[in-house]
C-alpha cells in the first residue's frame, strides 16, 4: 500500500525531501494568476463563484503540504492582491492560521518534520505516532492518521479477497552465513565458488559487500506467487536494512510482491520485538510466518511458527546441532511436501475459511486471528494424551509448553490413563503408564510427534516417533512413577 495514494495532501505524494516548497507554491501562485487573466469578462475584485472555490481550495492545498509561516504570508498577500482577501473574521474559511486552529491538533502526521496539514514543526513531546521509515524516512505519522489508513487499507483489501502476510526472512524463507564461518567441508564442496555465480534462477547467493552467502528455501518463488495472490505480503525482520532490502531483491527481483513494504530492526518500536503497529494492515486481518515466537508477544494469536531452515553449517552450530548440515551432506528439503509448500496448503485453508460466502458474519467483522484458532485446533482432534516422565517432578504439567501446545492443536491432555486415552507421550519406555500402552495397544510415541505436528498443521504418523527403550526394557523391571507430574 502506499501512503502517498491516502494522503490527506495530493501534493505530498509527488514530493522528494529535497524538493523545496517554495518553488512548488510559486508555480501553483502563477497557475492561478493565469487562469485569472484569461476571464477577462469578470470586472476587478468581483470573482466569480467557481474562481473564489478554486482559491479556497488552493489555499487548503497548500497549506496542506506543510509551508512555513513566510510561505502562508506570501499566500496571504497573493489573495490580497486578487482582491479575495478579508479581515479574518469576514473571511469565508479563516485566516490560514484560524484553519490550522480549526484543523489541527490532533496532527495527521509529519513529513521532514513539518505537518503536512497546516505545516506546523514538529513537537516530539505533543504528537504521539509513529515512525513509518521503511516507506520514507521522513515519514512520521499520528495515530488517528494511522488508524484512518488502516481501515481504508482493511476495506481495499477485503474488496481484493486479501488478507495481510508478514514474513520473516532467517531461518524461515532463507538461510544466511558470513563467509568466515563456512566450514571446511563446506570449502571442500566448493559451496562458495557456486554462490558466487549467482545465478537468478539458482537458489545459492553471495551478497556482495556484506561477505555473506544466501541459500534460498526450495519452494519460496513457489510460494511468494502464490501467497501474493491471497494476501498483501510485507518482509519483516529483525537484521539491518541494507540486509533486508538485498535479501528482498533475491526474494523478489522484479518487485512485484513487496515494493518498499521490507520492516527491518530500525522500524521497531521495541527492543527485541516485533510488533504490527508499524504495519498499515489490521490485527485481524493479519497472519505472520516466523520461526521465532519469542519476539511476537503481543501478537502471539496472528502466529504460524516456521520449522527452522537450516541449511550451512554455522547455523547448525548457532543452535546447538552437532550433526552435519543440509549443505555438507549435499542435501536440501523436499520442494514438494517441504517447510513453506506445508504452509502455503495452511494458508489455503485459512483464507478459504476466511473468505466462506456461506458465513452470515459480514467480513468486516471477520478475524483470521479465529480461523487459524480453528485450523489449529483440527491438527490433533479426538486425540487423549497422557504424559509420562516428561516433564519436571516439581511442575504443573499445565503449565508446560508441551501440554499446552497440544491442547492448541486440538488435544484433550490428562495426568492418569483411562480407557479413553489414545496416545501416552514419553521419553522412556520402561515407565508405569509407557507400560500400560504397549499393553492396551495405545499409541506410545515421543514428545517429538507434538512438535512435527505442531509445524506441519496435520497429524504425523506415530510409528515415526518411537520411544526410545522399548525393546530393551522387556522384562524389566518397571519404573516408579511420581504421581503428581507424569
Amino acid at each position: 500500500m502506499s501512503v502517498a495514494a491516502e494522503s490527506p495532501s495530493p501534493s505530498l505524494s509527488s514530493l522528494s525531501e529535497d524538493e523545496d516548497f517554495a518553488d512548488i507554491l510559486d508555480a501553483e501562485l502563477e497557475l492561478a494568476s493565469a487562469a485569472d487573466s484569461a476571464s477577462p469578462g469578470e470586472p476587478p475584485g468581483s470573482p466569480s463563484d467557481e474562481e473564489e472555490e478554486e482559491e479556497e481550495d488552493l489555499v487548503v492545498e497548500l497549506d496542506a503540504v506543510g509551508q512555513g509561516s513566510n510561505k502562508r504570508r506570501r499566500l496571504e498577500e497573493h489573495h490580497q492582491d486578487q482582491g479575495t482577501a478579508t479581515r479574518p473574521e469576514e473571511d469565508a474559511i479563516g485566516s490560514v492560521k484560524d484553519a490550522q486552529i480549526k484543523i489541527c491538533p490532533p496532527h495527521p502526521g509529519f513529513f521532514g518534520g513539518l505537518c503536512f496539514r497546516c505545516g506546523k514543526s514538529q513537537d516530539e513531546e505533543d504528537v504521539p505516532g509513529i515512525a513509518f521509515g521503511y516507506i520514507h524516512k521522513v515519514l512520521r505519522l499520528g495515530t488517528s492518521e494511522m488508524d484512518r489508513l488502516r481501515g481504508s487499507e482493511v476495506k481495499n483489501l477485503l474488496r481484493e479477497r486479501k488478507l495481510v502476510l508478514i514474513l520473516d526472512l532467517d531461518h524461515t524463507l532463507i538461510n544466511s552465513t558470513r563467509l568466515h564461518d563456512i566450514s571446511s567441508a563446506e570449502m571442500d564442496l566448493g559451496i562458495q565458488s557456486a554462490a558466487s555465480k549467482n545465478d537468478p534462477d539458482g537458489s545459492l547467493f553471495t551478497l556482495q559487500g556484506m561477505h555473506m552467502l544466501t541459500k534460498l528455501r526450495p519452494f519460496v518463488r513457489k510460494f511468494l506467487e502464490e501467497a501474493s495472490s491471497m494476501f498483501e505480503m510485507y518482509i519483516y525482520t529483525m537484521g539491518d536494512k541494507a540486509y533486508a532490502v538485498e535479501i528482498a531483491k533475491l526474494l523478489d527481483p522484479g518487485n512485484v510482491y513487496f515494493d518498499s513494504k521490507v520492516i527491518s530492526n530500525a522500524d521497531c518500536t521495541q527492543r527485541h520485538q516485533k510488533g504490527l503497529d508499524v504495519v498499515l494492515g489490521a490485527d485481524s486481518v493479519a497472519v505472520i510466518l516466523d520461526d521465532t515466537e519469542y519476539v511476537w508477544q503481543k501478537h502471539k494469536e496472528n502466529l504460524i511458527l516456521m520449522e527452522r531452515y537450516h541449511y550451512f553449517a554455522a547455523s547448525c552450530r548457532q543452535f546447538g546441532f552437532s550433526n552435519q548440515s543440509l549443505s555438507e551432506m549435499m542435501q536440501d528439503e523436499r520442494e514438494s511436501d517441504g517447510a513453506l509448500a506445508t504452509i502455503l496448503n495452511v494458508l489455503k485453508r485459512i483464507h478459504t475459511i476466511f473468505f466462506d460466502s456461506g458465513v452470515e458474519t459480514a467480513l468486516s467483522s471477520r478475524d483470521v486471528r479465529q480461523v487459524i484458532k480453528r485450523v489449529r485446533q483440527e491438527v490433533l482432534q479426538g486425540c487423549k494424551l497422557v504424559f509420562s516422565r516428561v516433564f519436571p517432578s516439581d511442575c504443573h504439567p499445565q503449565d508446560q509448553i508441551m501440554w499446552k501446545m497440544a491442547e492448541q492443536l486440538g488435544a484433550v491432555c490428562c495426568s492418569e490413563v483411562d480407557p479413553s486415552v489414545t496416545h501416552v507421550v514419553a521419553v522412556h519406555a520402561g515407565t508405569e503408564k509407557a507400560r500400560w500402552a504397549a499393553v492396551n495397544k495405545k499409541f506410545l510415541l515421543h514428545p517429538r510427534w507434538i512438535e512435527a505436528c505442531n509445524y506441519r498443521w496435520h497429524r504425523q504418523p506415530e510409528e515415526d516417533f518411537p520411544v526410545p527403550g522399548l525393546k530393551e526394557d522387556k522384562g524389566k523391571e518397571k519404573v516408579t512413577e511420581d504421581a503428581t507430574c507424569n
